[in-house]
């Protein structure tokens, strides 16, 4: 969105085209304002251009963009948060069914994808399917966009083929764990991944069969990592207090749970945990997952159960201890 629109309003003209639509959104979430600045730069380029708009080349079909900035609402991912938002009204997931495919926009059939799969489009489109299929693996073809963030030398951006070991991206493109620290823990994809994985799944394959076979999900590709001098209950709170700040409120589990969870965390971290309280957490836990209204409430609930998992032993140090043991 920042250093190539076009591709992306191409691959979604494109897409448009495929299904007969006269009319496409791109939601843009509140704070990614150069992102969308050059968004709306390129779109009034390809409305000059004769690209987009009225009879477009002469071809008789019409095809407008409209960009639309949100408020900042991380629940607005979820697709018909997202429908719910364009149309002006509070975002909040939808009761399904009916679909978007059947009952989307302003209930008007609709396609939604994500920036990253229109993206990849055009270069489908010009250099053909076996080329795309090329790069990867056969059940994950193509390239995926990871995301490094955390304890590593090189934060940034990385477009990998599907396939490409953790390793190679952690110790490799980013350059290793910040400092020569050794690494405890990372996240296949992001804070919503179902598992953070330990050392020893640094030579897991990054695509949707592998990482799931290792006991995680991909997901956003966000890859998070962790250095040995972290506490993974402090990053847990960090993290739960953002699902919680982030949950719409729709739903009990969700709503209440996160909460809970938080204030759970925040005992440990202020000296004033028990042994029980992490039994407590996964029985929170237990109570969202399955029963929320949209995936943020079972995404909330990873960094507790991945923790308490992994890191039980840093829960007990906590108690021990009356308080963090990394504080300095």
């Amino acid at each position: 969105m920042e250093r190539d629109p076009h591709q992306l309003i191409e691959g979604m003209a494109v897409g448009a085209y495929a299904i007969g639509s006269t009319e496409m959104y791109i939601f843009c979430r509140g704070e990614f304002a150069y992102a969308a600045r050059q968004l709306e730069r390129a779109a009034a380029e390809a409305y000059e251009a004769g690209i987009l708009g009225k009879n477009i080349m002469g071809s008789g079909y019409d095809l407008d963009l409209i960009i639309h900035r949100g408020a900042g609402a991380y629940i607005c991912g979820e697709e018909t948060a997202l429908l719910e938002a364009i149309e002006g009204r509070r975002g909040q997931p939808r009761l399904r069914p009916p679909f978007p495919a059947t009952h989307g926009l302003f209930s008007k059939p609709t396609v939604v994808n994500n920036v990253e799969t229109f993206a990849c489009v055009p270069h489908i489109i010009t250099n053909g399917a076996d080329w795309f299929k090329g790069f990867g693996t056969e059940k994950s073809p193509g390239t995926k966009m990871f995301c490094l963030s955390g304890d590593v030398e090189r934060p940034g951006n990385y477009e990998v083929p599907f396939g490409t070991p953790a390793r190679d991206l952690i110790e490799g493109f980013a350059g290793g764990v910040k400092g020569g620290k050794k690494l405890k823990a990372f996240t296949p994809g992001g804070a919503s991944s179902t598992q953070f994985f330990g050392p020893d799944k640094l030579d897991t394959n990054m695509d949707w069969e592998s990482v799931m076979a290792a006991g995680s999900l991909l997901g956003t590709g966000a890859i998070i990592v962790f250095a040995e001098d972290v506490c993974m209950v402090r990053a847990a709170l960090r993290y739960t207090r953002f699902y919680a700040h982030e949950s719409c409120g729709k739903c009990t589990p969700c709503r209440e749970g996160t909460y809970w969870m938080v204030n759970t965390l925040e005992r440990f971290e202020n000296g004033q945990g028990r042994e029980e309280d992490i039994a407590i957490m996964n029985d929170v836990a237990g109570n969202i997952i399955g029963r929320s209204f949209c995936a943020l409430g079972d995404f909330s609930i990873a960094p507790v159960t991945s923790t308490t998992k992994l890191f039980a032993d840093e829960y007990r140090q906590h108690i021990a201890k009356g308080g963090c043991p990394f504080d300095r």
